[in-house]
């Protein structure tokens, strides 16, 4: 492990681990509470027809990917909005129509085969380059300082948009803004955990989560912390063994802190329950004597 820690390449998957650890429970408590959970997929299916123009095009992939990232987030919030079609549907379109749309523009790219897709579907941290972590980083930063910024006014957003409405806040933006910070987030994501994989890192942490808290900011807080240990531990757990994929290694491990949380929920909530129950009984026989 020492050794692995002097090498620029497990420095560099470091950084992308727990800038995407960080980041992905961010989004991912705006997007869970507002019941959009698959909206990660959605995004990251269209991001890989964006991989594939990059190839096509001989530009960075990744940022063809946040190109046609943030288009496809667009196009699916202003269907949603229009009522159209349900959310769920315009969902399945972006599934089907960026995977077709990837694998037919990496076939016609100029020395292009759907063995390259591999790195982006399914994660290839290890490959991180001084550049993606520049864009990484970047990116990053963007999304933090969107929750830290408009964070108040999203929330009321996610709690009841007709609220939100009524109290004057610009709810079609708020909107546009959550999808245009999923669609980054997706594609910060895709070199850690993969294009399959990134909706989890956005779900699950968040999820977990709130079986240990109740208000919004400590869910989002916690999230965050439960992100960036899934993120790091899979790496870590991965670079002891080659046939260890990280990005399934760190999906796995936020399943299992799910499973631990919610044991210890369960348990928390039985033992306030409990007290709950003594003190309205200890107020019962104070009125009764009275």
């Amino acid at each position: 492990m020492i050794d692995l820690l002097g090498r620029e390449f497990f420095q560099l998957a470091l950084i992308a681990a727990l800038l995407v650890g960080l980041c992905a429970p961010a989004v991912g408590t705006f997007i869970v509470q507002r019941r959009l959970a698959l909206l990660g997929d959605g995004i990251g299916h269209v991001a890989l027809t964006g991989v594939a123009l990059g190839f096509l095009t001989g530009t960075a992939p990744v940022l063809t990917a946040v190109a046609v990232a943030i288009a496809g987030a667009v196009a699916i919030e202003v269907v949603r909005a229009r009522g159209r079609t349900s959310g769920d549907v315009a969902l399945a379109l972006l599934f089907y129509g960026g995977i077709a749309g990837g694998v037919m523009l990496m076939g016609i790219a100029p020395g292009g085969s759907n063995a390259k897709l591999n790195a982006y579907l399914f994660g290839a941290i290890a490959s991180v380059t001084r550049l993606d972590i520049w864009i990484i980083g970047g990116l990053a930063v963007a999304v933090l300082l969107v929750v830290g910024i408009f964070g108040r006014e999203l929330f009321v957003l996610c709690q009841d948009e007709e609220m939100a409405k009524a109290s004057g806040l610009p709810v079609r933006f708020l909107s546009l803004l959550i999808a245009v910070t999923a669609a980054l987030t997706v594609v910060i994501a895709m070199r850690v955990v993969g294009l399959l994989l990134v909706s989890a890192l956005m779900v699950i942490p968040v999820a977990t989560s709130q079986q240990l808290t109740r208000g919004f900011r400590s869910t989002m807080v916690l999230a965050m912390l439960f992100g960036v240990l899934a993120a790091v531990g899979g790496l870590l757990v991965s670079s002891q063994s080659a046939k260890v994929a990280p990005g399934a290694a760190i999906v796995l491990l936020a399943l299992l802190g799910f499973v631990l949380a919610l044991g210890v929920g369960k348990f928390v909530r039985r033992g306030r329950s409990q007290e709950t129950t003594v003190s309205q009984r200890r107020g019962t026989s104070v009125k009764e004597v009275a």
